[in-house]
């Protein structure tokens, strides 16, 4: 009975999600978990290789995924990723947008290429991810769920990430804005904050004393593991235990947002 239950709350049987960003350490915990949960996962990103090795694994684990390749930062790429998925697919039910870098120099010596460089790779790279999905799955009889990827930075300051925590913020006010406008269109989208953990975009700047200073800011006393953000998704993809969530933003941090010293 519980089991039958949980299946129904959180098994993802039958769904398509494409996840942007899944070559990556953090993305791909989640389009690994997401293909436990019974979805046919989407890998997409530039890098081939990493792309379809991550999908490789997920079958070789009696998951279903195929890579598709996609640039984040052209229209046209994602309207194709979107085609290709409904072609071989005939739906695609989830997006998680996932694709980010980061830049870790003091704020004086950020370059215009390196601040544009990051705002385009997390804001605009969402932006037209959003855009190329969202009126697909409004059109869906069975609608859609966006996730996109945050981060404790855009609400709390730290220091040497001024671009990534300004494009983060961004994000998450753009995912509110998208869930207002698609309430009633039957699409749902929220903002998953993840916490510390060790991943490509921030393994520069994690010097012993900024780890000691985030252990030391964070109640848990450790970093995240990346599959730990695995639960907070299946929840906020579900249609079944997330139908009533929408707009949300959800930390998995360790408690770190609720220090306030």
């Amino acid at each position: 009975m519980a089991t039958d239950f949980l299946t129904k709350m959180f098994g993802l049987d039958g769904q398509v999600a494409v996840v942007v960003g899944a070559s990556g350490v953090l993305g791909g915990a989640i389009a690994e978990g997401l293909a436990s949960a019974g979805a046919t996962v989407v890998v997409s990103g530039l890098n081939a290789q990493r792309g379809e090795s991550r999908a490789e694994r997920i079958t070789s684990a009696g998951g279903k995924a195929a890579f598709i390749a996609a640039d984040t930062l052209s229209r046209d790429s994602l309207a194709q990723l979107r085609d290709q998925c409904l072609e071989k697919f005939g739906r695609v039910d989830m997006l998680v947008n996932c694709a980010g870098v980061n830049s870790s120099v003091p704020y004086e010596e950020i370059t215009d290429e390196d601040w544009q460089r990051v705002l385009d790779t997390n804001l605009t790279g969402t932006h037209l991810a959003c855009q190329a999905f969202a009126p697909t799955m409004s059109a869906q009889e069975q609608g859609g769920a966006i996730l996109n990827i945050g981060s404790v930075t855009a609400h709390l300051p730290l220091s040497r990430v001024f671009a990534y925590s300004a494009s983060k913020a961004a994000v998450d006010n753009l995912t509110k804005n998208l869930a207002r406008e698609y309430a009633t269109q039957g699409v749902r989208f929220n903002t998953l904050c993840p916490g510390f953990f060790p991943a490509e975009q921030n393994r520069k700047i994690l010097d012993k004393e900024r780890v000691d200073n985030i252990i030391g800011q964070t109640p848990m006393a450790r970093f995240g593991e990346p599959e730990e953000l695995v639960g907070a998704s299946i929840l906020l993809l579900s249609q079944a235990a997330g139908s009533f969530i929408t707009g949300a933003t959800v930390y998995v941090d360790g408690g770190f947002t609720a220090m306030r010293f």
